[in-house]
C-alpha cells in the first residue's frame, strides 16, 4: 500500500515525496530530519498510531501539515485526528485527484475531509457534546501510548522495554488506566482501544 501511494504522489504535479516510514516512531524521527510541508500518516501504525504521532507533531512542528489516512469513515476517529492537529482526513480508496487536493489545501493550512465524512461531522460534534463522557479525555500522553501498545497485544515486558521504562512503571500505568476508564481486564482495554480509535480493527 505505501508502495502504491508513493507511486500516485510521485505522479502528481508539484509533489515531491522526501521520506516514508513503517511505524509512527520512525514517521516521527523522519518528520524531524526533512521537515515537510504535509505528511501522510496511516492511522493504523504499530506502536505509536496516526493519532497520536500527528499530536506530537502538530507540538513539536506545528509548520507541518498532518493528513490522516484511514479506510473506515469513522466519525470519532475524524473527531480525534482533528483534536491531535491533524489537517485533513482521507480515506484510503480517495482518487489520485482527490489526494491532490488534499495535499493543497493541507498545504495551504485549510482542513481537508473526505466527503463522505465531513457531512457527518457536525452531528457527532453535537453528539459528543452531550456526553459526560470525558475519561479518555483525562488520560496523559503516556498513558494513551500503553493503552495502544497493550491493545495490540504486546505484554508488560515488551512494553516496558519499547518505552525504556521499568516493569513496575508499566504496571502502575496498566492499573491507572483501568482505574481511570472503569475498565477490569485486558480485553475492556482492547475494545475501548479499538473504539477510541487508538487502534484499528485495519490492524
Amino acid at each position: 500500500m505505501r508502495a502504491g501511494f508513493r507511486a500516485i504522489l510521485e505522479a502528481l504535479p508539484d509533489v515531491h515525496v522526501v521520506a516514508e516510514a513503517g511505524d509512527g516512531r520512525e514517521a516521527l524521527r523522519l518528520i524531524e530530519q526533512h521537515q515537510p510541508n504535509v505528511a501522510l500518516m496511516d492511522i493504523a501504525m504499530p506502536g505509536l498510531n496516526g493519532l497520536e504521532a500527528a499530536g506530537r507533531v502538530s507540538e513539536a512542528y506545528p509548520h507541518v501539515r498532518v493528513i490522516i489516512l484511514s479506510m473506515h469513515a469513522n466519525e470519532e476517529y475524524v473527531i480525534r485526528a482533528l483534536q491531535s492537529g491533524a489537517v485533513g482526513y482521507l480515506l484510503k480508496d480517495a482518487s489520485p485527484g482527490e489526494l491532490d487536493t488534499a495535499l493543497h489545501v493541507a498545504a495551504q493550512g485549510q482542513t481537508y475531509l473526505s466527503p463522505q465524512v465531513s457531512g457527518h461531522v457536525a452531528e457527532y460534534v453535537r453528539r459528543a457534546g452531550e456526553s459526560d463522557d470525558c475519561a479518555f479525555d483525562r488520560l496523559t500522553p503516556r498513558q494513551r501510548e500503553v493503552l495502544q501498545l497493550v491493545a495490540e497485544g504486546h505484554t508488560t515486558q515488551s512494553i516496558a522495554h519499547k518505552l525504556g521504562l521499568s516493569v513496575k512503571t508499566i504496571e502502575t500505568h496498566r492499573s491507572n488506566l483501568m482505574k481511570c476508564l472503569g475498565i477490569h481486564d485486558i480485553a475492556g482495554l482492547v475494545r475501548y482501544a479499538v473504539q477510541k480509535g487508538v487502534v484499528s480493527v485495519e490492524m
